[in-house]
């Protein structure tokens, strides 16, 4: 059965906030090949993250900008979440950038997708001599209807 004199103490103890420090009072230790685990995904991050702004810098239109934006910075952004993870443990912080992850890779796909659409819609042209795929200027639009009912089978 339940034991109802150490649940005050179980809820207490799981309510405690997170000590991300040593009991000695400086950071956690962290052993060499942590170390570099950590450091190897935080320089990856930071990599995705430059050549993501550099895309945005550089790149001619919306449709390549928010590519290498939300592409780059996914990637980048997960690499620095998933080293707070490898330095923190999967406890505490390290669960918590864990779901920070899996929160960006459903909503950078579904941002950018929405942007893109909005500018489909808007009648923006991408660089140079691309255009969409069908070679039509009409946008597929289900919200849209031409006033025809779809045939009953």
């Amino acid at each position: 059965m339940f034991d109802t004199t150490t649940a005050p103490t179980a809820l207490a103890h799981m309510l405690d906030p997170v000590v991300l420090v040593s009991e000695s009072g400086g950071a956690p230790t962290v052993g060499p090949v942590r170390g570099a685990v950590v450091v190897a995904l935080v320089a990856l991050g930071a990599f995705f993250l430059i050549v993501g702004t550099v895309g945005l810098v550089r790149l001619p239109d919306i449709y390549n900008r928010m590519h290498a934006t939300s592409k780059a910075t996914t990637i980048g952004a997960a690499s620095i979440l998933l080293a707070n993870t490898a330095y923190f443990g999967p406890r505490g912080a390290g669960l918590v950038s864990l779901v920070g992850i899996v929160f960006l890779f459903v909503t950078a796909p579904t941002g950018s997708h929405m942007i893109s659409r909005a500018a489909q819609r808007m009648g923006v042209d991408f660089a140079g001599d691309v255009t969409w795929p069908g070679a039509s200027d009409d946008v597929d639009d289900p919200t849209e209807s031409d006033g025809t009912e779809p045939a009953d089978d």
